[in-house]
């Protein structure tokens, strides 16, 4: 397949989608590519009739994220407090039965999206009637050729004035072979910048009853014992389904679902009893078993480092190649917000352009 475009966005992600939405509303352009056969990329919510949604991937936002909630009030959708409660399990050594300690009453609120995170990826989807997205597509190449870049996908040839790539800057050095290469700098940081969230494993359980709501319990745990750290009443925003998420210790990626499912009901029947195994579903998401999303550093790579670099926010290839993506932007990289302002970065620099 051949196609042609001004505008070509390698990743359906927040980033992607939001920067096609814009360009779309001022007439300009605009075709995505999705390697997966989902949208959303690390926005991911698992939906089953009758259960409360579950975040595989990003989840959370708070009143300093303005980028985000200017994009959720502009597409009318509604967000609701991540239930906390007043008191937390604490689990702090082995040795020690877990306890209920009182959480700070002045803790800065976070929120969710209503209905999901994924509802802000159908509402941006909703917008985009005249520009197309191609899944199962993983670009393999991208070629300068004169005024022009062309892409290529298994089965497409895609040519456009210019390309913004919205995938974390590692994974894009590391699966996309560009002629001519990234600028030695460039590419080195880019091998150098960590994939926020890509390391990390997310595990919940649906139930019936929200029974750790109970006085004297909490659904809000940490834990130094493990092997889940942090985990979180995850309710749905009427309050009339229920389900327990959170993180798993990242270094059990290798092991298999049953053995990781098995080791967190062990670690909640510590606090719950036999109601932790009363659960309707269990779900995970072992991001680094994602190929379009993680793809293994070279060298050690602390959190979040060389996210928000500033030499990503310049135009390669004459001003024809773009490295968008969350982990480019200015502030709060990494996170939805970082998406939504990646996207806005990478649009207005799109409409001051010559051509």
């Amino acid at each position: 397949m051949e196609l042609k475009t001004d505008t070509l966005i390698i990743g359906a992600g927040l980033t992607g989608l939001t920067l096609a939405y814009w360009l779309q509303q001022s007439g300009r352009q605009a075709c995505l590519l999705e390697a997966r056969a989902r949208p959303g990329g690390r926005v991911h919510t698992d939906y089953q009739a009758g259960q409360a949604p579950v975040e595989l991937g990003a989840t959370w936002f708070g009143n300093k994220h303005t980028a985000l909630m200017s994009l959720l009030e502009e597409l009318k959708l509604s967000s609701f407090p991540q239930e906390l409660g007043r008191q937390a399990i604490y689990e702090p050594i082995s040795t020690s039965p877990p306890q209920v300690v009182q959480l700070p009453p002045n803790e800065e609120p976070s929120y969710r999206i209503a209905g999901g995170s994924s509802a802000l990826v159908q509402a941006l989807l909703a917008q985009l009637n005249g520009t197309p997205v191609h899944y199962h597509m993983p670009v393999a190449k991208l070629a300068r050729k004169g005024e022009s870049i062309v892409a290529e996908a298994p089965g497409l040839r895609a040519t456009a004035q210019r390309v913004v790539s919205t995938l974390p800057p590692h994974l894009l050095a590391k699966s996309i072979t560009l002629q001519p290469g990234l600028p030695e700098e460039v590419a080195a940081i880019a091998a150098r910048t960590h994939t926020w969230m890509g390391d990390s494993i997310k595990v919940a359980f649906r139930y019936k009853e929200a029974f750790w709501r109970k006085p004297g319990s909490s659904g809000t745990l940490f834990s130094n014992v493990g092997p889940i750290p942090e985990m979180y009443d995850h309710a749905d925003a009427d309050g009339g389904h229920f389900a327990l998420k959170g993180f798993f210790n990242s270094a059990y990626h290798s092991i298999s679902r049953e053995e990781r499912q098995e080791m967190a009901l062990q670690q909640l029947s510590r606090y719950y009893g036999d109601a932790a195994r009363s659960y309707t579903g269990y779900l995970e998401a072992v991001w680094q078993q994602e190929p379009y999303t993680f793809a293994p550093y070279n060298a050690s790579v602390l959190p979040h480092q060389h996210n928000g670099h500033a030499i990503f926010r310049k135009p390669l290839w004459g001003g024809r190649l773009w490295i968008a993506g969350s982990e480019t932007a200015p502030a709060f990289p990494g996170y939805m917000d970082g998406a939504v302002r990646s996207a806005r970065f990478t649009f207005e620099a799109i409409c001051q352009a010559p051509y």
